[in-house]
């Protein structure tokens, strides 16, 4: 593949190896010194960020809906949970659902105003497809709300009969569909742990099963709801999929969740947009993927949260928007500054390897060859805008540091 982003993706593995010594001593000593915690950035503002002033007079449009990252409520930070949304001519699809993402959703007013009805039970009219990239808690934390609140924020207003279609993950299977259960983080030399299994007759669960439980869990409430207030069925108004990961490509949950070389896949497509997935690099959370937007007017690709991906690259290919995910080093070092104890070790791992660091994300940025790179999933919350915008140094297009509320027309205007 592209030498820049080979570059990138072998930085990303000898990141995986600094897990302590002299090595990141230096490191923490040096950031705390220059920085001091992420925790010290400045609130933010709390009026409401701007992207592309001219937003709404496109027919296609972005709007970014929660910015932060991680499963952390972040102190000094007014960034919701990982999630945002895609309007194409006034319809709506989402991507991920992270804690506090529903409440901007509403925020977002995303229905035309004569729907806005004065007792305030609106928002949902317009969702046509919703999509997981994968099933990590900061990612699915709302996912049920729009399903038990929805009753009440639109879903009896929808001028559509059609269910509302949903796509995430199926379960971490090989391709015989053999449960494949990842390994556990060990130093070199040191033994597995024994470590309980929750739900062990299913526990791997995809998608569909993730929802049919949540279903079960709030059967009394469903049938209340149902019974009492006479609402519709929700099975009838929303239709569950787990993506099927294409055969012969050589996938494996841990032998090989990213096969280069891989094309992207169609995952969704209607008369308004067509949605194409890949896989990217989160291991050991697998599957996960990312997603690409093509409508008549333009293109905006997700990347999901992954280190540095090839896959990535490729299905972003001259998209006019990539949503991407980051973090920053200085965050990580001041975190965990050494001596490291085994569980810190372990998250030190997954933060720098299952991630991307800025000015990762910006060499990957310039490659793709994309117009506009704007980072949301951003961890730290509460991240200083100049810890981001090194990604300047390797990317030549439009930078944009995602905040709550910014909305951006996905190419032309198409109106």
């Amino acid at each position: 593949m592209c030498e820049i982003v080979t570059q990138a993706v072998q930085q990303a593995v000898s990141r995986r190896r600094l897990l302590g010594g002299a090595g990141a001593a230096a490191l923490a000593t040096g950031v705390t010194a220059a920085t001091g915690t992420a925790a010290a950035a400045p609130p933010e503002s709390a009026g409401k960020p701007v992207g592309d002033a001219e937003a709404r007079n496109h027919r296609s449009r972005l709007t970014l809906l929660g910015t932060s990252g991680g499963p952390v409520w972040w102190p000094g930070s007014e960034r919701e949970g990982i999630g945002s949304a895609v309007v194409v001519d006034g319809d709506v699809y989402l991507v991920d659902f992270g804690d506090g993402s529903g409440k901007r959703f509403k925020q977002a007013a995303l229905v035309p105003p004569e729907m806005r009805t004065p007792g305030g039970f609106w928002g949902e009219e317009m969702i046509r497809a919703m999509f997981l990239t994968h099933l990590h808690s900061d990612h699915v934390a709302d996912y049920f709300d729009y399903f038990m609140l929805g009753w009440t924020n639109g879903l009896r207003s929808r001028p559509s009969q059609q269910p509302i279609q949903v796509f995430g993950p199926g379960r971490r299977v090989d391709e015989h569909g053999n449960v494949v259960m990842e390994p556990i983080f060990t130093k070199p030399g040191e033994s597995a742990p024994d470590i309980r299994v929750e739900n062990p007759d299913n526990p791997v669960p995809g998608t569909v099963d993730m929802t049919d439980s949540l279903y079960q869990a709030f059967a009394l409430d469903i049938n209340d709801r149902m019974r009492d207030n006479r609402y519709p069925d929700l099975r009838e108004i929303f239709t569950i999929n787990d993506i099927a990961i294409p055969d012969g490509i050589g996938y494996h949950p841990n032998d090989n969740h990213t096969p280069q070389g891989m094309e992207p896949f169609e995952v969704y497509r209607d008369d308004k947009v067509r949605v194409t997935a890949t896989l990217v690099d989160h291991f050991p959370l697998v599957p996960a993927f990312a997603f690409r937007f093509d409508t008549d007017d333009g293109s905006v690709v997700f990347s999901g949260d992954t280190g540095p991906s090839h896959n990535l690259v490729k299905l972003a290919r001259g998209a006019d928007i990539l949503v991407h995910e980051v973090i920053t080093q200085q965050w990580v070092d001041v975190l965990m500054p050494p001596p490291l104890t085994p569980t810190e070790e372990a998250l030190r791992n997954h933060l720098l390897s299952a991630h991307t660091l800025p000015e990762d994300a910006g060499l990957l940025a310039e490659q793709a060859g994309v117009g506009t790179l704007v980072f949301s999933h951003i961890v730290p919350g509460n991240a200083p805008d100049e810890h981001l915008n090194v990604a300047r140094r390797h990317f030549s297009g439009r930078l944009v540091v995602g905040r709550d509320l910014m909305e951006f027309g996905i190419g032309n205007p198409g109106r």
